[in-house]
């Protein structure tokens, strides 16, 4: 899951298979890490997994709204797209894992990496983890400059 404020990855999980369990278990995490009182949209393609009866029902029970691409437009996931080829490129095509357990290592090394260090200019050379505290912080110096 990405976050569309500051393409920061803010979950993932990895199976053997593309089932239920991948995106359900993705989703709890997601849940647990919201803050208090939040309600995002959570965008996804039509997948069969995000139109499940389970998937469709803890997104309700979490107060959550879905979102869904529109069929055949790919531009209605270009965010997730962006962060596929940029992961293709700069972490699959750069590594020869020996096993799934090597791959899980290093995936949590990328996305650290991807979260916390690599630079994006739309977020004004910032990291997405960066651009978020500055962006909070900002908030709440605004909103105490108010309550004077």
């Amino acid at each position: 899951m990405i976050d569309l404020f500051n393409g920061e990855v803010i979950t993932y999980t990895i199976r053997s298979s593309p089932d239920l369990a991948l995106v359900t278990k993705m989703l709890g995490q997601a849940i647990q890490g919201l803050p208090s009182g939040s309600k995002p949209i959570l965008h996804s393609d039509q997948g069969w997994q995000y139109r499940h009866l389970h998937y469709q029902e803890t997104l309700r029970r979490a107060g959550l709204k879905q979102s869904m691409s529109r069929k055949g437009n790919c531009l209605d996931n270009a965010v997730a797209e962006n962060f596929f080829g940029h992961f293709k490129e700069e972490f699959l095509r750069q590594h020869d894992f020996t096993s799934l357990a090597e791959f899980r290592v290093q995936l949590d090394g990328y996305i650290n990496w991807f979260n916390n260090d690599r630079i994006k200019l739309k977020l004004k050379g910032l990291s997405p983890v960066e651009y978020r505290t500055q962006s909070l912080a900002r908030i709440t110096h605004d909103s105490e400059l108010n309550v004077q």
